[in-house]
């Protein structure tokens, strides 16, 4: 095996492995019931371009399609947790906004529960 053949395979149990870590953060994000807050969209987003421009430069500038299936693999794996928290945080946003709006001069400092409480009869 030449120099080139063992980091090619260093390079490729690696990034194998990268793209396997992947797993449990796109798990923790489905379970996610706040928002997923503190995933960074910024930050999976640069990881998601960085992946995508070196898979380019993998088949552009190398010709290196292990390579560039490789960094594909990664941008798949960032683009769905950005994916996954984009979608958290609006159904989180969604399910934050009131229904109706509460007047302090229509009950308590709570409003009046009764008109909207599915418990109550009307």
């Amino acid at each position: 095996m030449t120099l080139a053949d063992v980091t090619l395979a260093v390079f490729t149990l690696f990034n194998t492995l990268r793209f396997l870590a992947y797993v449990p953060q796109i798990a923790r994000a489905l379970k996610d019931r706040s928002g997923a807050q503190a995933i960074s969209l910024g930050t999976w987003s640069l990881f998601f371009v960085s992946h995508l421009s070196a898979m380019a430069y993998a088949i552009v500038n190398q010709h290196d399609w292990t390579m560039a299936t490789l960094f594909l693999l990664n941008g798949v794996g960032c683009a769905l947790i950005v994916l996954i928290a984009a979608v958290k945080r609006s159904q989180y946003r969604h399910h934050l906004q009131p229904i109706e709006a509460c007047s302090l001069a229509d009950g308590d400092y709570y409003g009046d529960l009764s008109r909207t409480a599915p418990w109550t009869k009307n």
